[in-house]
């Protein structure tokens, strides 16, 4: 069988635990799913399996979380958010030409160290509140996450962090979340077909994590639903605090 040439049945096991504790994660606060799958996966199968693996459950969940409450209410989210998307993909396929030039270290560093000191004061309890959305910032902040998700295929910490200055409502915030990464998983997905980490080995090992990854995000749903406003944002920040200091650590580790 193809999958277990590439794995053993212990790490498979394993992978897919990864795949749903990024999958409960991600039903929880709406993003990280990525930087679970590849940080948890990576410590037991080499880099561009863990890559590999990630693609397929990202790409469905970002789908379902996109229009998991209707078509009209995503393509209102779209519309809203609509600078942050054109101008985000813009600079999401100009970061993409550069990957052979600029080291990915660099970038991780960038977008790491902002989010990690928004995340953290934040926490500390000094609030960082923007009254109303202004097409130059969400034009400033698409730009950053576009290129860097360019770079790295990380999206989620600018974006979390510009939709949490808002104040924006949770329920809101999952479905432009969903909305925003569904486009890039999709880019991401065509990207890796035509550079052959995702294939027809490797797709199957893809396609398997999908399940717990889903069923993780339906569980975390139950709890999202669970809790208030208030303790949504702490929890989305704490999980950004992390998600910052992970980046930080890969962009000095190398």
């Amino acid at each position: 069988m193809t999958l277990f040439s590439l794995l053993t049945p212990q790490d498979l096991l394993l992978a897919l635990g990864v795949a749903f504790l990024a999958g409960s994660i991600k039903g929880m606060v709406g993003f990280a799913m990525p930087m679970v799958l590849v940080s948890g996966l990576s410590v037991f199968l080499p880099p561009e399996l863990a890559i590999a693996g990630l693609i397929l459950p990202t790409l469905v969940t970002n789908v379902l979380q996109a229009f998991g409450q209707g078509v009209q209410a995503a393509v209102s989210s779209m519309r809203q958010f609509r600078v942050f998307l054109i101008v985000g993909l813009v600079f999401l396929l100009a970061g993409a030409q550069l990957v052979t030039l600029v080291p990915p270290s660099t970038f991780l560093l960038m977008i790491g160290a902002p989010v990690t000191l928004f995340a953290l004061i934040q926490v500390l309890g000094v609030k960082l509140v923007l009254a109303k959305p202004s097409v130059r910032m969400e034009a400033l902040i698409g730009s950053v996450a576009g290129f860097v998700g360019g770079m790295s295929g990380i999206w989620g910490p600018p974006t979390v962090a510009y939709l949490t200055a808002l104040n924006t409502p949770k329920a809101v915030q999952m479905r432009v979340q969903g909305v925003i990464y569904g486009l890039g998983a999709v880019a991401l997905t065509l990207a890796h077909l035509g550079s052959g980490i995702l294939r027809a080995e490797t797709a199957p090992f893809s396609a398997v994590l999908i399940v717990p990854a889903v069923v993780g995000m339906w569980l975390g749903l139950q709890l999202q639903s669970r809790i208030d406003q208030a303790l949504f944002r702490k929890v989305t920040l704490v999980v950004l605090l992390v998600a910052g200091l992970n980046l930080l650590r890969r962009g000095l580790m190398g």
